[in-house]
Order: C-alpha cells, then sequence, then structure tokens
C-alpha cells in the first residue's frame, strides 16, 4: 500500500511540472503579444496567480517527497543492520552445527569398536538435533508471545507441569495416590483400590534479577496442590495448595549463596518417577528427604578441564519430624528447642569420562533436639551418593545413609526418638532411634525420548532399639522395624512438553517382631510441562 501511496504521488507532482511548464510557455507567448490590449494583460495576471499556486502546491510536494525518501533510507540502513546481524546469528549456528556432527562422527567412530549397534546411536543423535531443533524454533517464537507481567522490571519465567495419576492398588496403604507405607488395613478394607488424582501437579515462578557486587541473582517458588483436602464432599478431589520450596540465589563464577526453603543438599538425588512427584521416590524408604528453611554456600573448585569439586556447607532449620501442635499459631518443634540449628556439609567429586559426568559426595549433619526437662537428643547422619554412568544408555545411582534421630530427615522410617512411660514425666528417659538405609537405581536410556528404571530402597532401624522400649506408642501403632520398595517403570518423551509413564511398586512394610504387609501399585501418570 505504502509503495502505491508513493507512485500516485510521484505521478501527481509530475503533472503539476508538467502543467507549470505549459503555463511558463503560455505566459512568455503571452508577454510577447503585450499590447495585445488590456484584456489580454488580465489574462496574463490571472495566469501568473495560477502558476504562483501551482509552484506552491509542487514545492509541498517535493519538500513531502525529500522526507519520506529520508525514511526510506533510515529503514534501508536499519534492514542491513538487521540482515548483517542475522547472517552472524546463521553463521555462529552452522558452527555449532558443525561442531555438534564433528563431535557425533568421533562418538559414533568410538561406538563402532565397543558397541555392536552404532545405528541406534545415530538415530538417538538425530532425535536430539531435531529436538533441538524444535526448541530452537520455540524460542524464536517466544518473541511473539504474551510475556508474564510483573511489578519488577527483570524477567519472570512461569513453569510447571499438570500431571494426572490413575493408580490402581493391591493391599492397604496409608496414601492412595502416592503411598509410602503398606499398612495392616482394617475392617472396612477391601482387596483393592482405584482412584485419580492432579494433586501432584506443580506451578513454579523463577525470577531473575539485577548482577549485585559481581553475583547473578535470582529467586525461585514452587507450590503443589499436596496439602491435605478441605472437609467438603468430594474433598479428595480438592487438593489444598502446599509451598514446597523458595529460595534466592547469588551465583558469581565459583561461588553461590543460597536462602531459603529449599530440599536437603546433603542428599541430593532422588529415584525418577513421576508417580511419586509430590514426595521424593523411596521416602520412607531409605531416602532422606526434607523440605527446611536453610542458608547454604556453594564454592567449586576446578581440578583440570574435566575434572571438579564442589564443597556445600550451611545451617539448616533444625526439623525433628513433629507433627504441629496447631493449624494457625507455629510453635516450636524439638529441634527448634535446642535454640540452635543445624549444620550440614557436602563434598562431592565430578570427572567427565567420554562426555558424561561421574559424581561421587558425601556428606554430614548434625542436630540437636530438646525435649524438656533437660532431656537432649544428639541427632546425625552421614550420607553418600553416587552418580555412575556404565555407557552410552546405562547408568547407575544410589544414595545410602546411616544416622541418629533422622526422623526429621525421613530417616528411621520417621521415628526420632524412643521413650518408654510418660513423655511429661521429667525422670522418663530418651533416646535416640539409629538406623541405616539407601536405594539404588538402574537407568537405560533406549533412545533420546524412553528410558527404563528398576530401584530398590530399604529403611531400617534398630530393631535391638526398638525392643528395649516394646509397648511404647510413638509414631505408629505399632514400631516399624524396616520398609522396602522396589519399583520399575518406563517414561516417555513424545515431545519436551508431554510425558508418559507407567509404573510398578512393591511395598513392604515390617512391624517389629510382627508379619509384614504388603501392597502392589499400579500408576499410570500424564503430564504436560510448561
Amino acid at each position: 500500500m505504502r509503495g502505491i501511496e508513493r507512485g500516485t504521488r510521484i505521478v501527481r507532482t509530475c503533472v503539476l511540472i508538467a502543467s507549470v511548464l505549459a503555463l511558463s510557455e503560455r505566459v512568455s507567448g503571452q508577454a510577447a503579444e503585450h499590447d495585445a490590449g488590456t484584456e489580454q494583460e488580465k489574462m496574463q495576471k490571472a495566469d501568473l496567480a495560477s502558476v504562483s499556486a501551482l509552484l506552491q502546491q509542487l514545492q509541498s510536494q517535493v519538500q513531502k517527497l525529500t522526507v519520506e525518501v529520508k525514511g526510506l533510507k533510515s529503514q534501508q540502513e536499519a534492514t542491513r543492520e538487521e540482515s548483517i546481524e542475522l547472517h552472524k546469528e546463521l553463521d555462529a549456528t552452522k558452527s555449532r552445527l558443525v561442531a555438534i556432527l564433528a563431535q557425533s562422527r568421533g562418538d559414533v567412530a568410538q561406538t563402532n569398536s565397543s558397541d555392536p549397534t552404532p545405528q541406534t546411536s545415530i538415530e538417538d543423535r538425530i532425535a536430539r538435533l531435531e529436538e533441538n531443533q524444535q526448541l530452537a524454533d520455540e524460542r524464536a517464537a517466544e518473541q511473539s508471545q504474551t510475556k508474564v507481567e510483573s511489578s519488577s522490571k527483570y524477567r519472570l519465567r512461569l513453569s510447571g507441569i499438570v500431571l494426572f495419576n490413575a493408580y490402581a492398588n493391591r493391599g492397604s496403604v496409608e496414601n492412595q495416590d502416592f503411598p509410602e507405607l503398606a499398612t495392616a488395613g482394617n475392617a472396612l478394607s477391601s482387596d483393592g483400590t482405584f482412584g485419580g488424582s492432579l494433586r501432584q501437579s506443580q506451578i513454579g515462578l523463577q525470577g531473575f534479577g539485577p548482577t549485585v557486587a559481581g553475583a547473578r541473582t535470582s529467586a525461585a517458588v514452587q507450590f503443589d496442590f499436596a496439602g491435605g483436602f478441605p472437609e467438603a464432599p468430594n474433598g479428595a478431589s480438592f487438593g489444598i495448595m502446599r509451598l514446597r520450596t523458595g529460595t534466592v540465589r547469588f551465583d558469581w563464577e565459583n561461588t553461590s549463596l543460597v536462602a531459603g526453603q529449599d530440599s536437603l543438599f546433603l542428599a541430593p538425588l532422588s529415584a525418577t518417577s513421576i508417580a511419586t512427584l509430590a514426595i521424593p521416590a523411596f521416602a520412607y524408604s531409605g531416602n532422606l528427604w526434607t523440605w527446611t528453611p536453610q542458608v547454604r554456600v556453594e564454592h567449586r573448585f576446578a581440578l583440570g578441564d574435566h575434572s571438579s569439586l564442589l564443597l556445600q556447607g550451611g545451617v539448616l532449620d533444625s526439623f525433628s519430624g513433629d507433627t504441629p501442635a496447631s493449624t494457625y499459631y507455629r510453635y516450636p518443634t524439638m529441634g527448634e528447642n535446642s535454640g540452635q540449628p543445624a549444620y550440614a556439609t557436602r563434598l562431592a567429586w565430578t570427572q567427565a569420562v567420554h562426555g558424561q559426568n561421574v559424581t561421587a559426595g558425601v556428606g554430614g549433619y548434625y542436630s540437636q533436639q530438646d525435649w524438656g526437662f533437660g532431656r537432649t537428643i544428639d541427632g546425625w547422619a552421614a550420607t553418600a551418593d553416587v552418580t555412575l554412568p556404565l555407557g552410552p544408555r546405562l547408568e547407575f545411582t544410589g544414595q545410602f545413609y546411616r544416622g541418629r534421630a533422622t526422623g526429621g530427615l525421613g530417616g528411621g522410617i520417621g521415628q526420632s526418638v524412643l521413650w518408654k512411660g510418660d513423655l511429661a514425666n521429667p525422670v522418663t528417659e530418651l533416646y535416640g532411634l539409629e538406623s541405616m538405609g539407601g536405594w539404588a537405581q538402574l537407568k537405560y536410556k533406549a533412545t533420546a525420548k524412553l528410558q527404563f528404571n528398576g530401584a530398590f530402597g530399604q529403611d531400617n532401624p534398630f530393631a535391638g532399639e526398638l525392643r528395649r522400649f516394646a509397648g511404647n506408642q510413638t509414631y505408629y501403632p505399632s514400631p516399624l522395624s524396616k520398609n522396602q520398595s522396589a519399583m520399575g517403570n518406563f517414561l516417555y518423551q513424545p515431545k519436551s512438553d508431554i510425558v508418559l509413564s507407567l509404573e510398578y511398586r512393591r511395598l513392604k512394610t515390617y512391624t517389629l517382631d510382627q508379619r509384614a504387609d504388603g501392597a502392589n501399585i499400579i500408576s499410570m501418570s500424564v503430564g504436560y510441562i510448561f
């Protein structure tokens, strides 16, 4: 349209110029015949006035054309600069693709000597390249999307997962949609249950702030809907929103400062499962976990081109596994009654081997609990974790602990201390329950979009200590001496934002000196990641 308008204006200008020239010739002819009479002089004056008006109109048109020409030149310069930038980005992208393809050929050449099925590896890499290309296209399309608005001028990102879990349980469990313990049931229990849930869906917000003292600042908060149920008809489907984690980070080149509520950094791993997102897989079966307020410092040491060391240390809110005494007021836990925080540290070594990272870490934890009348319990835990690639497709991960009074961290099947008698009696003795446990997982990556996982976990409070305090009912109707969990699943991601999973889990929970209760759980999960 703009081109048509400019053409019309040019035509009009040419017509005006032609008219001026014609009138000029006419005026010249009339000047030569000055003596022709008074009437001719009047016509000449009229023609001169007309020429003057046409000249003014022509001048106005020429000025407009000059402005438009300048605008076209500026637009052309901007277009040229943008074209240069796009060519630079295209050249950089081509360079990266050449590097990726070169690395891919090198990896394939190496695989040919050890892997009898190199064709599958090539297909995986092609699938990854297609996925990366799709992600790049989606990021380019983001420029036309409406962004999350915030009161800050800095970027804010919304993320999360809409997760539907359908489950079928055979046997009695303490929690239907993501059970951790098998129970004896009651007179009204059936042989099996079936249901569905959306309350493991999650919503997260992440903000990226300014640079402060050379550190990149950011913050993140995450929620789910597994905080319980309202007292309403069909309230089982009205999951209450629950705060999971929320942190503020200051990240320098090799050092980070993190403050907020976060998971246990001394036990950083969890088995792969989307059937148990509300609580990490193998919780109370050897996997230490909790979301606790903390302040920690992390520093990374480079040991070489392919090796590094991570040192972490911090103070944490000293949780002891107590149930809140009030649903409104926040009373101190037994760990907080001690008047001091808990302390934790972790040292992890990472080595890159054939493009994959081998990581081994050890950690330590200490807390003190005050149960009144001068009765204090020292809680502690020692942890170890390992991530070990066993080839281009296999990976072994595991995490183990040994500790005392670790119920606040999910150890000892949630049992921290033991006593016999009335807890309100000053002479009643308390003892910190010792326990040990862990879990291990083997992952097989069939393709870039499909993986299979098999894992086993166990938590084992010391039965001898439980027997010393037999008959005292503390955390459960009867003391639990062992909890085992075995799991097998597959995860399939046809697209980066869609995930499908089918999982089988076997729970076996031992009551002290009694028979074990078992349960079989089959879960089907469909998630949309955003």
